[in-house]
């Protein structure tokens, strides 16, 4: 099921929504708030009854759980009802506004309701707020049944929740709404006013798209249009004047900012040119800053293009410069550009994985000297010990080649680099395979003047 809330047939009212005194002036979304956890939907992967809400229902018993999902999907309701479903005294605190001291009055309160026979579920709204000792106060009471803790999060608990509480607590996602859902919502604002929302078609889809997955949003900007908007439905126009269009959901510091960029980086990777103008959108339009999406696009240039397409560099530092010139908006056009470039060109990850072989190389062997023939000896004790003794300069040679060996003598020649059949590495190997047999037959010559 796609909506956050059942929805009755036409011409009967929500169970429990109603229009009386004193009732109106709260919020339209608190009016429609459900009453029942059957009336919760849009989460039906939890709430079935082979899903983990579903079977705490059956069985009457709820444990401690992180409620993990955007805002507006239904956190605080379905805390407030597994309360219910439990018997349990029901407390909400937010992490925002609560300290140390509320917690200490909180689980003394609890423990008083253990002793008299009733448990306690304690709802926290931005649980990750809290920082690490706050968290940690919860352990003992959690660990004993004093309360069954319950929290709520925007964000990815894993990243903001003490190891140690959320090894007892289970985790569960909730979806963003869809647009099925979202238009549920409507449909049974409508019937608690038993109007029609004062919109026209195209500035309902509108709206819809507005709302961006949150129900709760979507209520509010419906309130205000049963309160603002006239008799003569509005049009797109009309409803970008009444509500302001908010930016897409977009924390530049938190997982919604490495989501992006990961999304963005797979779908240059994977040749995906529409993908990555997607995620490049989406991550301009949510704010993120322009430099951050640059210096990306340098990496992904050396790390996943490298010398498959040795203009790739360049035109990720060109995008850099022409943004750095033109600004905002002009200059995110550069961006696109380099970004299309990046996705089209043929990929190779060869430098990247011969580089971090080298590096391992080099941990691994310490502080071998370089063999004494490529030393230079500038003095003459140091022409003496050898330095620079049997040095075959290359441009003297008949193929501008030597085929010295430049490793440290004890450590013998290795392979890091392995370019790819692809692109402009097609060149180098042949140019890699020409040098290695030129290096073989000097060897070979070697061998045989001694």
């Amino acid at each position: 099921m796609s909506d956050l809330f059942g929805t009755p047939p036409l011409g009967e009212k929500p169970s429990g929504l109603q229009n009386e005194d004193g009732d109106v002036h709260r919020p339209l979304a608190d009016r429609l708030r459900p009453r029942h956890l059957n009336e919760v939907m849009g989460q039906d992967h939890l709430l079935s009854q082979d899903a983990p809400l579903g079977r705490m229902v059956a069985l009457g018993k709820v444990s401690s759980l992180i409620l993990w999902g955007p805002p507006g999907t239904g956190k605080t309701t379905i805390a407030r009802l597994l309360a219910d479903v439990g018997g349990f005294a029901f407390v909400q605190i937010s992490a925002i506004l609560s300290g140390v001291a509320d917690l200490k009055k909180i689980f003394e309160a609890a423990s008083l309701q253990k002793r008299a026979g009733r448990s306690t579920l304690l709802f926290v709204d931005e649980i990750h707020r809290f920082n690490r000792s706050q968290q940690d106060s919860f352990l003992p009471h959690v660990e004993d049944g004093t309360i069954t803790l319950v929290g709520a999060t925007t964000e990815n608990p894993s990243f903001e929740i003490n190891g140690a509480l959320l090894s007892r607590m289970q985790v569960l996602v909730l979806h963003r709404l869809d647009a099925a859902a979202l238009d549920a919502l409507l449909v049974r604002a409508e019937q608690l006013m038993e109007r029609p929302l004062p919109v026209q078609d195209g500035a309902r889809a509108a709206l819809l798209a507005m709302a961006d997955g949150d129900g709760r949003y979507l209520l509010n900007c419906a309130e205000a249009l049963f309160d603002l908007a006239g008799e003569e439905p509005v049009d797109e126009a009309g409803l970008a004047r009444l509500l302001q269009r908010r930016a897409p959901a977009h924390d530049k510091d938190r997982e919604g900012h490495y989501n992006l960029a990961s999304a963005l980086h797979k779908s240059l990777r994977g040749s995906d040119a529409d993908a990555a103008l997607y995620w490049l959108a989406r991550a301009l339009v949510g704010g993120e800053d322009p430099k951050f999406i640059l210096r990306r696009l340098v990496r992904f240039a050396s790390e996943d293009v490298g010398l498959a397409d040795p203009q790739a560099l360049v035109q990720a530092l060109a995008a850099k410069d022409a943004y750095q010139f033109l600004g905002s908006p002009e200059g995110e056009l550069a961006i696109a550009q380099a970004a299309l470039y990046l996705a089209t060109a043929p990929k190779s990850n060869a430098a990247y994985k011969a580089y971090n072989t080298a590096t391992k190389a080099a941990r691994e062997t310490g502080s071998l000297m370089p063999p004494a023939h490529i030393l230079n000896a500038p003095t003459r004790m140091m022409k003496d010990l050898g330095y620079g003794a049997g040095y075959a300069y290359d441009h003297d040679t008949e193929d501008g080649f030597s085929g010295q060996d430049y490793f440290p003598q004890d450590m013998g020649r290795h392979v890091f680099y392995n370019p790819k059949e692809r692109g402009f590495e097609r060149d180098i190997t042949k140019r890699l395979a020409y040098w290695a047999r030129l290096r073989a037959e000097a060897a070979g010559r070697g061998e045989a003047g001694d």
